[in-house]
């Protein structure tokens, strides 16, 4: 057992495709750690992930659908399990590094806020300096998680950073994730709406049934065997152009008939007076704040500690939290 680590990475060395990212080349933490004997760098970082606190939380945090009553809509942590899998599943086919690629999607969403993008939105207003999910996910990595981070390698680092669209991961493990975090969330949310009736399948775009499918599973397999087809043997992670454009016709298709469905979004603005509120409360009371936030005040300022508290919160915790500091309790 004292090789076992050794093996695996000899193992990745002489499987793996040239493009991919080997765990004995990572770019390493940045403070050391001796080396274990049975996991690679980036097994360690995944169960590092999986473990953590900031995880466990994911599972109250909403990810279109604000505290939907059925037990089937999803939320931020089916999401990331939805993203796991589909992102291990092209990079196996790619014969990238699927534990780098794992790692890297378990903790893509750790900084979300309460709320999904209605209290990113908030906080991004007013916060200095901005607020977005991605970097907050780094900083809870690096810094928040225990207080101290979980000193993760740099590319599971750099993959978090850069999972939106709009990143440039330094890994093709990275850019998996990335697109793998567009296909869950477009076909998971058609799904979630058709359940919750606001939107029926045969309402989708003709040509978008017609060539990536009708049914969610035949989307999810359309999609990730062109990607598998455009990409085996590259130096990159694409779709086919025909493809791809039916994949973001569908994806504005959502944004127009779904994310600002007045329907699925009749309590944001509920939502959005709490984020705003707690903020305010906790940037004017920062002395209220747990130790293992304020210690990082002289380094990022007041304004950035109370965002790090907020969006670490879970909707319940938000909605419970509100209640306490803003809503008269009954007494006799």
């Amino acid at each position: 057992m004292e090789n076992y680590r050794q093996i695996i990475e000899q193992r990745e060395a002489e499987t793996l495709s040239p493009y991919a990212q080997l765990s004995s080349n990572t770019r390493g933490r940045v403070r050391p750690l001796e080396p274990c004997p049975v996991r690679t760098d980036f097994v360690r970082d995944r169960d590092r992930i999986i473990h953590c606190k900031s995880f466990r939380r994911l599972k109250h945090k909403t990810q279109v659908f604000l505290s939907p009553v059925g037990d089937h809509y999803r939320t931020r942590l089916t999401h990331t399990l939805e993203v796991s899998q589909i992102a291990r599943t092209i990079a196996r086919g790619l014969l990238l590094n699927e534990d780098l690629t794992e790692a890297i999607a378990m903790g893509h969403d750790l900084g979300h806020t309460p709320f999904g993008h209605s209290g990113e939105n908030v906080l991004n207003r007013l916060v200095p300096g901005g607020f977005e999910h991605n970097e907050q996910s780094l900083r809870v990595v690096e810094k928040l998680e225990n207080g101290v981070g979980l000193n993760l390698t740099y590319e599971v680092r750099d993959g978090i950073l850069n999972h939106k669209k709009s990143g440039r991961p330094c890994t093709l493990e990275g850019v998996v994730v990335s697109l793998a975090d567009r296909i869950a969330y477009i076909n998971h949310d058609i799904d979630d709406a058709i359940r919750a009736n606001l939107l029926k399948n045969d309402e989708l775009p003709e040509s978008c049934i017609r060539v990536i499918g009708a049914t969610h599973g035949e989307r999810i397999n359309t999609l990730i065997c062109d990607v598998l087809k455009n990409s085996f043997g590259k130096n990159e992670v694409r779709m086919s152009d025909e493809v791809y454009a039916e994949f973001n016709k569908l994806r504005t298709f959502l944004f127009d008939n779904l994310y600002y469905n007045p329907i699925a979004k009749a309590e944001e603005r509920k939502a959005e007076s709490v984020i705003e509120s707690l903020y305010r409360h906790y940037l004017a009371h920062v002395d209220d704040l747990p130790d293992e936030f304020t210690k990082y005040i002289d380094e990022d300022g007041a304004e950035r500690v109370a965002a790090d508290y907020i969006a670490c919160m879970t909707d319940r915790y938000a909605v419970r939290d509100y209640k306490r500091l803003f809503v008269p309790e009954d007494w006799i």
